[in-house]
């Protein structure tokens, strides 16, 4: 198989991901960050909310030492800076804390308070999708913890695509799991989560954005309650 350190264009390791994607597709999570990290070494990172620590976990068992990038908006609850700082305590990997250009304080003073009411697909570019990009520049190749079980925009998640935003090879190691399947690898190695997710939260974000979802609404119905917003850019 084609290496990344042989290809020179987007359009090689747009293929190479698109054929890994194939590939790859009944493999195990960890086969798939194997392929990860012999294709592409340190330019591979994991991204990670600090929802749970599932992949970076999974990623740390293949690489120790793993850059695990995590994006501070400014917004966070207290338990999602917890849940970083426990994981960078405890865990074999190399957490790297990405912020926006602007403080909360400086935002507000530029562009008025509650960005994240009156825009928040705004907010979301100037807090998270700017800071990704830039923080992404040493990478080729980033892995996230998207699953097609969370919702119906996340349906056709490959375990391998193609970032064309970004240029870049983009890796959803747990893509085929199930809620079930996330619980049970926490519970057999006993891997950090945020503690939100036991008091109501299915899914985390900022918390101006981010409420406790009902019976019977799927994990992302918490975010962004009300609006027909749904994701916040990184991923589409």
């Amino acid at each position: 198989m084609t290496t990344a350190q042989e290809t020179s264009t987007a359009e090689e390791l747009k293929a190479l991901a698109e054929q890994a994607g194939r590939d790859l597709e009944d493999a195990s999570a960890l086969e798939i960050l194997q392929w990860a990290v012999d294709t592409f070494g340190k330019q591979f990172c994991v991204t990670s909310s600090m929802e749970d620590a599932v992949v970076a976990h999974l990623a740390s068992r293949v690489l120790k030492g793993v850059d695990v990038v995590f994006l501070d908006t400014g917004y966070h609850f207290p338990e999602t800076i917890g849940t970083r700082d426990a994981v960078e305590a405890v865990m074999d990997v190399n957490v790297i804390t990405l912020t926006p250009r602007r403080t909360v304080a400086e935002q507000d003073a530029e562009l008025g308070p509650e960005l994240h009411d009156r825009d928040p697909d705004l907010c979301c570019k100037l807090r998270k999708v700017q800071p990704l990009e830039e923080g992404l520049k040493a990478y080729r190749a980033w892995a996230t913890g998207l699953r097609r079980d969370e919702s119906p925009t996340r349906a056709n998640t490959p375990v391998v695509g193609w970032d064309e935003k970004r240029q870049k090879v983009k890796v959803s190691p747990i893509a085929r799991w199930t809620q079930d399947d996330v619980d049970a690898y926490v519970t057999e190695h006993g891997v950090l989560t945020n503690p939100l997710l036991t008091d109501g939260y299915a899914s985390v974000g900022c918390a101006p954005c981010t409420r406790r979802v009902l019976e019977g609404e799927d994990s992302r119905a918490g975010r962004w309650a009300g609006r027909a917003k749904t994701e916040c850019g990184l991923h589409g």
